[in-house]
């Protein structure tokens, strides 16, 4: 135990994945945001110009480019909390029987629930859009819309044997993801189990893979590993101090927001995205105290928070597809290819479109991703028939 002025830091035997914690709370809220915002910045960038390219742009399009234009911090946000969640999970679940079974049930259907029908409906609009020819229309497939490239997109080969499916470059996040589940019950059985063939077979396989990946996914993998490891941490702080950490974090995201790198996640941005990281953790490590009764703005946030958190994955894989089809719409029923940043109604439209797009992704979740638990239970029931299906968010 580690003891300061302000703040106390307590070392937990499991991770708290309890919902009716503050800190679980703030997940799901931020689950949700973050492909809200994602989302929100893609519509902006395909609907609207540039803002570097508007030689005097009013300043409520100002406005509307700084609020949209977090999806490299969301971006993070989604690796860290899934380190949190899946990383704690798993390290809960070490000494249960079949552990990393149940493991690879969770991880296969958290994915493939979402991305094979996503992929799907990735390839009716593209015929939709006129971005590949129907069947038996005679002209060749394009690569991004093959079956190989179908299943590598399933495996998280995308942007390293294959391209994005259906040119949807939002899943660039999801061979990191992807690589992350694989990586990390790889390198907990180099530690956490007795064996020398286990630790030895197990080292093999992350050195393969790590030799195949890129720098960028190595290194942010470390950013997984820091949720990871901070889900076992609790901070026992003043209200003065969260505040404060609050407060410092998000001046340094908005300050990495005007001045950082905002793109995918590279080498270039590894040093920002830690130093954004570590406050982030430290501020969730803060919240990791139970919702009392009276916290009704807390409560009403966490309901909040669980609908959107629900469909967030299927917000993010689905909504660049469903952009192509609205531009699609927009330029050849009515005309309309770019919205003008100075424009009200525009504005409208804007948000009409952004709005669109997350009630058809809640639409399309309700098949597939609200399905998870009760396809992964039956899977569970099926291959381990002895033991009690687990959930992992």
């Amino acid at each position: 135990m580690l003891s300061i002025k302000i703040a106390r830091v307590r070392f937990l035997q499991q991770t708290n994945l309890r919902t009716d914690y503050q800190h679980s709370v703030a997940i799901s809220l931020l689950r949700g945001l973050a492909a809200l915002q994602v989302a929100a910045a893609h519509v902006r960038a395909q609907f609207y110009p540039g803002l570097s390219t508007i030689a005097d742009p009013s300043a409520g399009y100002q406005a509307l480019a700084f609020f949209t234009g977090f999806a490299h911090q969301a971006v993070v946000i989604f690796f860290l909390l899934s380190g949190w969640l899946v990383g704690g999970s798993l390290m809960n679940k070490l000494n249960e029987p079949h552990a990393m079974l149940s493991y690879a049930i969770d991880r296969i259907t958290r994915l493939w629930i979402v991305l094979a029908p996503a992929f799907v409906a990735s390839l009716l609009i593209g015929v939709a859009i006129g971005a590949l020819s129907p069947p038996g229309g005679g002209d060749g497939i394009p690569e991004e819309y093959t079956l190989a490239t179908f299943v590598g997109n399933l495996f998280g080969l995308q942007d390293l044997a294959v391209p994005r499916y259906g040119g949807n470059f939002a899943l660039w996040s999801l061979t990191y993801e992807t690589w992350y589940y694989v990586l990390f019950p790889l390198a907990v059985l180099m530690f956490a189990r007795q064996g020398g063939w286990a630790k030895a077979s197990a080292a093999v396989a992350v050195t393969v893979i790590a030799w195949h990946l890129n720098a960028a996914i190595l290194l942010y993998f470390t950013l997984w590993l820091l949720g990871a490891g901070c889900s076992r941490i609790q901070v026992d702080a003043s209200p003065m101090a969260k505040w404060t950490l609050a407060g410092v974090f998000v001046l340094v995201a908005t300050w990495f927001r005007l001045k950082g790198s905002n793109d995918i996640l590279v080498e270039e941005s590894y040093l920002q995205d830690l130093l954004y990281s570590l406050l982030f953790l430290a501020l969730l490590c803060s919240l990791q105290s139970k919702v009392g009764p009276a916290d009704r703005l807390v409560l009403r946030l966490g309901r909040i928070g669980s609908f959107f958190a629900e469909f967030s994955f299927s917000l993010y894989v689905i909504h660049v597809p469903l952009i192509f089809l609205v531009r699609h719409i927009n330029k050849s029923q009515l005309g309309i290819e770019r919205l003008d940043p100075a424009s009200l109604s525009d504005f409208g439209l804007y948000t009409s479109i952004v709005v669109l797009i997350v009630l058809l992704a809640w639409l399309f979740h309700l098949p597939f991703e609200a399905q998870t638990y009760r396809v992964r239970r039956r899977l569970k029931e099926w291959m381990l028939p002895r033991a009690q299906p687990q959930n992992i968010a």
